[in-house]
């Protein structure tokens, strides 16, 4: 077999509110279905996300504060865990501040050749934002 593209579904709370989430880091909404809304997605250059209100998927926000000082923090969360990989984390980290979007992991270079954040959607989805660092 040989996949073509990945399109995660995230379950949501609300989907005009996530959309608007979404918005503030830059994403599009693409399209809505169902009467009321139960489905939709939203877009980024190639990147595609669903949104599901309440299905497809779990979801519920931890009590933790950070999702990567303790093994505890990675484990609070009921969300999905997912990787973006953009140009400049510290510009995506500068505009999520501004917007007031929950920043669980301020940018540093990890031991893996990444540097990385963290966001955390009001679901309990975390988004881990990185760019891969030159090889030692």
């Amino acid at each position: 077999m040989i996949v073509h593209g990945v399109t995660p579904i995230l379950n949501v709370s609300d989907i005009e509110a996530s959309c608007e989430w979404c918005a503030k880091l830059g994403w599009k909404a693409l399209w809505r279905w169902g009467e009321p809304t139960g489905f939709g997605a939203v877009r980024s250059g190639p990147s595609e996300i669903f949104l599901c209100q309440g299905g497809q998927g779990g979801r519920g926000k931890g009590s933790n504060t950070s999702t990567f000082a303790t093994f505890e923090d990675e484990t609070k969360d009921r969300g999905c865990w997912m990787s973006w990989w953009v140009e400049d984390v510290d510009a995506v980290h500068a505009e999520c501040v501004k917007q007031g979007i929950e920043v669980t992991w301020a940018p540093k270079d990890m031991p893996w050749n990444v540097r990385e954040m963290h966001v955390r959607h009001p679901d309990g989805h975390v988004f881990r934002i990185g760019r891969g660092l030159p090889a030692k």
